[in-house]
C-alpha cells in the first residue's frame, strides 16, 4: 500500500482510483451504519474521499490509512446526519426477490419473513459486531481489510463475528445462521467445497454444510512436481515415483487424477466453489495448484471462496481441520471470503516458482509479495528448509528427527509425534515420514541406527512388526549434532523437494541465514 499511497500524493489519478476501489464497500458500511440512508452513506463517502486524497500530506504511516479514512466517513456521516429525514435500506438488501419457478408462495413467504426478521436481528446487535457483520458478510471484505479498516486484531474480529453469529442464531432460530444467511442474502447456492482430506470431508458432512463434497488426494510436497501438471508424461513419472517410493499404486494415483480433474471441469455447473485449506505445506501447494487451474479455467458464473487458516480457539498446535469437531467445523461455515485477481495470480507464481528447477525461482518467489494468500510465504520457506543446510548439510527434517531420537523418541509412533510437532508448517503425513526414517537409517553414511525387526509401512500395506523397532542417532548422527558437517553424498535428504532435485551429483543448498539457496545440479524433464 506505500507504493499506492506515495503517488496519490502526487496526485497519481490511477493509485487515486485503486484506493478508491479497495475501501469502497467498507467505507460505505461505515456510513450507512451512521446513516440508514442509502443516498446519505454514497454522499458521505464521495465527500470522505474527497478530503482524504486532499490531506494525504498530513498521514505518517501508509499502513494507517484505512483506519484513518474510517474516521474521515464517521465525521462526515455526522455532518450529513442532520439531512437524514427516515432510514432507506439498500435496493439490494430490500428489493423484490426475483420469481422463482421452483419456489411456491408459501416458500416465498417464508423467505421474505426470514429476511426481515435477518434484518431486524442485525440491527439489534451492538455496534462494534453490527459494522463487523456488514463488512464482512453483506460486503464481502477479508478478515485483514476489516479488521485495519476497524483498528483491531484479525483474532478480536473473529471473535467479534462468532459472537454476532452467536446472536444471531438464537434470535432467528436457526442452527447456521451462515448458512441462513447465505441462503437469504444470495437466493440460495449450488454448492461444491473442496478439501484436502477424507476426514475433513467426513467432518463438513456431519456438521451438515450445504454442498457436496470433493476431496483432493494428492501429497505435492513429496516426489518430483512440474508446471504443468496435466501433461500426460509428467503424471505419469510422478505415478512411478509415488509407487517406488510409498507404494501407492500408479493406477489408483492416475485414476483418482483423471476423476479430480473431470470435477474441476465440471465448476461451471455450481453457483459457488469453496476451498477448505490450510496454513502448512502440504495445503498451500495443493491450494496453489487448484488455483492455478482454476483461474485458466472458464467457471461461468461460479464465484470461487476460500477459507484458509492455521490456527483454531483452544486449540495449541493446530495441524488441520480434520482436528476440529463437526461442531467447530460449523463455525466456521460462510466465513469464507471470495478470491480474486490477485490470489489467483499469486498462487501461479507460487505453483511456478515451487515446481521450477531452477533455484533462484525458488528464492525470488520467497522475496516477493506474497500478502494476498497470507501463508504462502511461511509454507515457501519451510519447503526450502528441506534442503541440504549449506550449514552442516541436514535439511530440516533430518536434524528434527536427529534431535527427537537424540531427546529419548526411540518408538516410532512417539518419533513421529514429537517431531510432527515441530514440522508443523510442513503437513507431513505418516507414510511420508516413515520414507525418510527409512533413508536416514539407509547407505553408507546412516543417521539413525535402527534395531528390532518389520519392514517400513507403505500404501495399504502395514507392518504390525514395525511399532516395535526402535531409533536413535547412529555415530554419525551423534556427530552432526555434536557439530560436524555431514560427508558429501550422504543420502539422508529427500530426493526431490517441489522441482528441485536434491538426489545425485551437488544438490542446492539453502543458506538460511543469508536466505539463499546455493545452486546446484538441474533436474532432468520428464521424456
Amino acid at each position: 500500500m506505500q507504493e499506492w499511497i506515495e503517488k496519490a500524493r502526487k496526485g497519481d489519478a490511477e493509485s487515486c482510483e485503486w484506493l478508491f476501489r479497495r475501501f469502497e464497500r467498507m467505507a460505505y458500511a461505515a456510513a450507512y451504519e451512521q446513516l440508514g440512508d442509502a443516498q446519505l452513506a454514497e454522499d458521505a463517502v464521495q465527500e470522505a474521499f474527497i478530503e482524504a486524497f486532499a490531506g494525504l500530506d498530513r498521514l505518517e504511516q501508509a499502513a494507517a490509512f484505512p483506519g484513518w479514512l474510517r474516521t474521515i466517513v464517521r465525521r462526515r456521516a455526522i455532518r450529513l446526519v442532520r439531512r437524514k429525514r427516515f432510514p432507506v435500506l439498500p435496493a439490494a438488501e430490500i428489493g423484490e426477490e426475483p420469481a422463482d419457478v421452483s419456489a411456491g408462495t408459501e416458500e416465498l413467504a417464508h423467505r421474505r419473513e426470514l429476511k426481515r426478521r435477518l434484518y431486524e436481528s442485525i440491527a439489534e446487535l451492538p455496534e462494534h459486531q453490527r459494522l463487523a457483520v456488514r463488512l464482512f458478510y453483506f460486503e464481502g471484505c477479508r478478515v485483514r481489510e476489516v479488521s485495519d479498516f476497524l483498528g483491531v486484531s484479525e483474532s478480536a474480529l473473529k471473535k467479534r463475528l462468532f459472537d454476532a453469529r452467536s446472536r444471531l442464531r438464537s434470535a432467528l432460530h436457526v442452527s447456521d445462521f451462515s448458512a441462513a444467511f447465505r441462503d437469504l442474502h444470495e437466493g440460495g447456492k449450488r454448492m461444491l467445497h473442496i478439501v484436502n482430506g477424507d476426514h475433513t470431508a467426513n467432518r463438513l458432512h456431519e456438521a451438515g454444510i450445504e454442498g457436496e463434497v470433493q476431496v483432493w488426494r494428492e501429497l505435492y510436497p513429496f516426489g518430483p512436481v512440474f508446471p504443468d501438471m496435466e501433461e500426460a508424461s509428467a503424471r505419469f513419472e510422478r505415478a512411478e515415483y509415488l509407487e517406488r517410493e510409498l507404494g501407492i499404486p500408479r493406477q489408483t494415483l492416475l485414476g483418482g487424477c483423471a476423476e479430480q480433474e473431470r470435477k474441476l471441469r465440471e465448476l461451471a455447473n455450481y453457483e459457488e466453489v469453496v476451498l477448505w485449506f490450510e496454513h502448512d505445506l502440504f495445503d498451500q501447494t495443493m491450494l496453489a495448484l487448484l488455483l492455478e487451474r482454476i483461474g485458466r479455467m472458464q467457471t461461468g458464473t461460479a464465484r470461487v471462496s476460500l477459507l484458509c487458516i492455521g490456527e483454531f480457539p483452544g486449540i495449541e498446535i493446530f495441524r488441520g481441520l480434520g482436528q476440529l469437531r463437526a461442531e467447530q467445523l460449523k463455525t466456521l461455515s460462510g466465513t469464507w471470503q471470495p478470491v480474486g485477481p490477485e490470489q489467483f495470480e499469486l498462487a501461479a507464481r507460487l505453483w511456478a516458482a515451487y515446481s521450477s528447477p531452477d533455484p533462484q525461482e525458488h528464492v525470488r518467489f520467497l522475496e516477493s509479495d506474497t500478502s494476498a494468500l497470507p501463508f504462502a510465504h511461511a509454507a515457501f520457506e519451510a519447503h526450502l528448509s528441506r534442503l541440504p543446510s549449506a550449514e552442516d548439510g541436514l535439511g530440516r527434517i533430518e536434524r528434527t528427527v536427529l534431535e527427537e531420537a537424540a531427546a529419548g523418541a526411540a518408538s516410532p509412533a512417539e518419533l513421529l509425534r514429537r517431531s510432527a510437532d515441530k514440522l508443523v508448517a510442513l503437513g507431513m503425513g505418516d507414510l511420508e515420514f516413515w520414507r525418510h526414517l527409512e533413508r536416514m537409517a539407509a547407505g553408507p553414511y546412516p543417521l539413525l541406527a535402527v534395531s528390532g525387526s518389520g519392514s517400513f509401512p507403505k500404501f495399504g500395506r502395514p507392518q504390525p512388526d514395525f511399532g516395535n523397532r526402535t531409533f536413535a542417532p547412529s555415530e554419525l548422527g551423534r556427530r552432526i549434532l555434536a557439530g560436524e558437517a555431514a560427508p558429501a553424498g550422504a543420502p539422508a535428504f529427500p530426493e526431490w523437494a517441489g522441482g528441485l532435485r536434491l538426489s545425485g551429483g551437488s544438490p542446492p543448498r539453502w543458506d538460511a541465514s543469508a536466505r539463499r539457496v546455493l545452486p546446484g545440479t538441474d533436474r532432468p524433464r520428464p521424456l
